[in-house]
């Protein structure tokens, strides 16, 4: 591995200047971004995938809904479209792709967008749905919009500090990409996670001078879908379990801990599951002689595969914050809204 990021170190150094000239430009006005009159919540990451933006997306729409008029927009990645689309009950993830539809199917009374121009996408929202505030999904790295709050994402166990650029490393941008965040979030902690670890991890970010706060991945007591009941049930299955996320392993570990006998199919993130893919897990799952067996995935998967396979479950996941964490988070997320207007 050593080898290898040697090897690929100048085409990161290449990458490392590009950025920077382009993040420079951003800053002196050179290249034009643009505010809007109403908050701009960006969530992201400095990494490529895997740092939890969707529940904490989620976390946020259960936060802001009831108070503000609340719009999300996302560029849709992995759809067969273009252009703007405001999400409808006709749309198919590849229409808009799998996390937008996540969310217009959990929260109806929210608004739900696409588009890979995030400056005509809110404008769009606010001409025709006149939103109070936008939540930018994945928009870290989009400064064509000048976000109002910026939510900074890194994984516990991968840390921006302790990573490198692309193509050495996962990083799309410098470190010091994080000056722009008015937060940090370290995501998929441990649930018991002690505070003096917590100071450590701090004090790598304590050049920046932001507000750190930690979240874990919390799974839900029971299962949903086209069988609902709860875990302790879900040991007297077979489970076929079908992911397509950046990365399972957390999940298949919990329901290892949980003496869930599992047969894993393991997909790339955001995959586009074929006919064939398709037809290949319905046969293995009946190939399967137990007399319990289910077939169990991710909620992100499940927007994109129930329509193809009928028995299909999935389990729900949200983030929580250690310690009453989200106090403080909260507090500051409703003190900026309230501020801005």
């Amino acid at each position: 591995m050593k080898v290898i990021r040697f090897l690929l170190f100048p085409f990161a150094v290449l990458y490392d200047f590009v950025t920077r000239i382009r993040n420079l430009f951003f800053d002196k006005g050179i290249l034009k971004q643009t505010s809007f009159k109403i908050p701009v919540i960006v969530i992201g990451n400095l990494s490529v995938g895997g740092t939890g933006k969707t529940p904490q997306t989620e976390y946020l729409i259960r936060l802001l809904k009831d108070t503000y008029k609340t719009a999300v927009l996302s560029r849709g990645y992995g759809r067969k479209t273009k252009g703007y689309i405001h999400l409808s009950n006709k749309h198919s993830a590849n229409d808009v792709g799998d996390e937008p539809l996540q969310y217009y199917k959990k929260f109806r009374n929210i608004d739900v967008a696409v588009d890979e121009n995030r400056v005509e996408g809110i404008q769009n929202l606010l001409a025709q749905n006149k939103p109070e505030l936008v939540l930018l999904d994945d928009a870290y790295q989009h400064r064509k919009v000048k976000g109002s709050f910026y939510i900074l994402l890194t994984k516990y166990s991968d840390l921006f500090t302790d990573d490198y650029l692309l193509p050495t490393g996962s990083l799309r941008e410098s470190s010091k990409g994080a000056k722009r965040a008015n937060v940090i979030l370290v995501t998929k902690c441990p649930e018991n996670l002690l505070e003096k670890e917590q100071k450590v991890i701090k004090q790598k970010f304590s050049k920046f001078n932001k507000s750190v706060f930690f979240t874990s991945i919390t799974y839900a007591d029971t299962i949903k879908g086209f069988y609902n009941f709860n875990l302790e049930t879900l040991k007297e299955y077979s489970v076929l379990l079908i992911t397509g996320i950046a990365n399972s392993k957390p999940l298949t570990s919990f329901l290892k801990q949980h003496q869930i006998t599992i047969q894993h199919l393991k997909y790339r993130d955001h995959h586009n599951f074929t006919d064939i893919e398709i037809v290949d897990i319905i046969t293995k799952f009946r190939e399967d002689t137990a007399s319990k067996k289910l077939i169990l995935t991710t909620e992100k998967d499940y927007v994109r595969l129930s329509s193809s396979i009928e028995e299909l479950s999935y389990l729900p996941i949200k983030i929580s914050f250690l310690q009453n964490q989200h106090k403080e988070f909260d507090h500051l997320i409703y003190k900026h809204v309230k501020e801005f207007n």
